[in-house]
């Protein structure tokens, strides 16, 4: 399966489990990579045959930057579940979200999580 790689996506928002999270805000990092079949927007060189990867970044902008979610978990659920039901072509979606400063004491570079979810016959 062919796959694009959408990485290095940088928002400002506002999740977290604790109040001063949620009024203060960081950035936040996510990559997407969604697996379909290429072939016919390699060969005729049209965008109707692949992902529009402008859609692609509004719709993750739009969750990131427009809801807000306790869980980076929870984010990255409804980045996949949205991307899904946009785009009838994509069959499995990975989401990789990355918290820079989480409010946890220690020495770290930063806590992220990846889901991969797939079409099923629930979604459409």
């Amino acid at each position: 399966m062919d796959k694009i790689i959408f990485s290095g996506m940088k928002f400002y928002a506002y999740h977290g489990v604790f109040p001063e999270e949620n009024k203060l805000g960081q950035m936040y990092d996510v990559d997407v990579e969604v697996f379909t079949n290429l072939q016919k927007a390699g060969v005729t060189d049209q965008l109707e045959y692949t992902v529009n990867y402008a859609e692609l970044y509004e719709i993750v902008k739009s969750i990131v930057e427009g809801e807000q979610f306790q869980l980076i978990e929870a984010l990255a659920e409804k980045i996949s579940a949205r991307i899904l039901l946009s785009f009838e072509q994509i069959q499995q979606v990975r989401i990789k979200v990355t918290k820079p400063n989480p409010p946890i004491p220690g020495h770290y570079d930063s806590v992220a999580v990846e889901i991969q979810r797939e079409r099923t016959l629930s979604c459409p």
